[in-house]
C-alpha cells in the first residue's frame, strides 16, 4: 500500500461576518389580531369628540348591537376602544376609525346613516322568528327583501303556533324603544278558545294569577262572539314574556285552539294583508311612530328605489 499523500489544500476560513451596522434589517409584517382586521398602529390618532362623524351610541344603537343606554354604560367599563383607545364619552366615528367592543372588532360602517325601514309581515303558523332553524322549518326572515347594510330586527317574537302582526325594523334604536319593559307598550291578542268561560274565571285574569315566572295579568279582556263551543276574546298584555297570552288562559284550565296578534302600540294588522306578506310603513305612517317611541322624527334620505318584497301578495287574509 502507498503511503497517503500530504494534502496541499488549506481548509477554507469562513467569511469574516460583517459588521452588525452593515447587515440588512430584518423584514417583519405586522401581525393580524385574529382573522378580522390588523391591529391599529400606536402612532393612530384616538377618534374625536367634535367635529364630522356621528356617536358611537347612535350608530350601534342603529345597528340593533344595543340600545343608547347601555352602550353609554358600556363606554362608562371602559369597554370600548376607538383606535385602540379607550373611548370617552361623546367620541364620534369617522370613516376609517377602527372600533372594539370587548377588544372584539365591530364593523360598524355598514351601521352608517339610513332611512329607516318598518315592515308589518302577517305572519302565518308554522314559521319561526329566528335567520337559522336546524329543523329546517320556515323562517320569517326567508321572506323579507335583503338590506345592502344592517338587517331586521323583530319587534318581539311569535312563537310557531302563533299567528298576526310582526313589526320588523332596520332601526336599532327604535326597535328597543318598542319591545323595552320599562315603555309596557299593549299587545292585542285575538283568541279563540274552546268551550265555556265564567265571569268569575274572566275576572281573576285580569286581577292577576300566579305562573312560574311570577305574577300576570290581562290589562282588557273583550267578548267578541263565536257560535257553539268556539267563542273568540281579544286580550291586552303589555308584557313580552314567552308565550304570556296561552299561559295565562291555561292557568285556569282553558284550552286555546288559536291565537293571533293584532296590534303592537299603535301599529294596527292591515285587515286585507294576506299571510307571507309584508305592508312598509309610509314616511307619515313612521313620523307618527317615531313620535309613539318618544323618537326625534327623521330627515328623509332621497334614495334608489327599494327592493320588491320576495312574497308580496295583498289581499285577504
Amino acid at each position: 500500500m502507498k503511503p497517503n499523500k500530504p494534502s496541499n489544500n488549506k481548509p477554507k476560513q469562513a467569511p469574516a461576518s460583517e459588521p452588525k451596522s452593515a447587515q440588512r434589517p430584518k423584514r417583519t409584517r405586522p401581525k393580524p389580531e385574529g382573522s378580522i382586521a390588523a391591529k391599529p398602529s400606536a402612532e393612530t390618532k384616538p377618534a374625536k369628540t367634535d367635529g364630522p362623524g356621528e356617536r358611537i351610541q347612535k350608530i350601534l344603537a342603529r345597528g340593533g348591537i344595543a340600545s343608547r343606554r347601555e352602550i353609554e354604560r358600556w363606554i362608562a367599563e371602559g369597554k370600548l376602544k376607538v383606535n385602540g383607545v379607550t373611548v370617552t364619552p361623546g367620541v364620534r366615528l369617522q370613516a376609517g376609525d377602527y372600533l372594539q367592543i370587548n377588544d372584539r372588532v365591530v364593523h360598524w360602517e355598514k351601521f352608517a346613516e339610513q332611512n329607516t325601514r318598518v315592515l308589518l309581515y302577517h305572519k302565518p303558523t308554522g314559521e319561526v322568528v329566528t335567520r337559522r332553524d336546524p329543523q329546517n322549518r320556515p323562517i320569517v326572515f326567508a321572506k323579507l327583501p335583503e338590506l345592502s347594510t344592517a338587517r331586521w330586527i323583530a319587534v318581539g317574537r311569535l312563537d310557531i303556533n302563533t299567528s298576526g302582526l310582526l313589526i320588523l325594523t332596520n332601526n336599532g334604536e327604535l326597535a328597543n324603544r318598542l319591545m323595552h319593559p320599562s315603555t309596557q307598550v299593549e299587545r292585542e291578542y285575538a283568541v279563540r278558545i274552546l268551550g265555556y268561560v265564567s265571569d268569575s274565571t274572566l275576572e281573576r285574569l285580569k286581577q292577576g294569577v300566579e305562573l312560574e315566572d311570577g305574577n300576570a295579568k290581562f290589562d282588557d279582556i273583550k267578548f267578541f262572539g263565536g257560535e257553539g263551543a268556539n267563542k273568540w276574546y281579544n286580550v291586552i298584555v303589555t308584557e313580552g314574556r314567552n308565550r304570556l297570552v296561552r299561559r295565562l288562559w291555561e292557568s285556569q284550565q282553558v284550552v286555546v285552539s288559536r291565537l293571533m296578534r293584532v296590534r303592537y302600540g299603535p301599529v294596527v294588522l292591515p285587515e286585507h294583508l294576506r299571510a307571507s306578506s309584508c305592508y312598509e310603513l309610509t314616511d307619515k305612517e313612521l313620523d307618527l311612530l317615531f313620535e309613539f317611541a318618544g323618537l326625534p322624527k327623521e330627515q328623509h334620505i332621497v334614495t334608489a328605489a327599494k327592493p320588491e318584497f320576495k312574497n308580496r301578495h295583498p289581499g285577504k287574509r
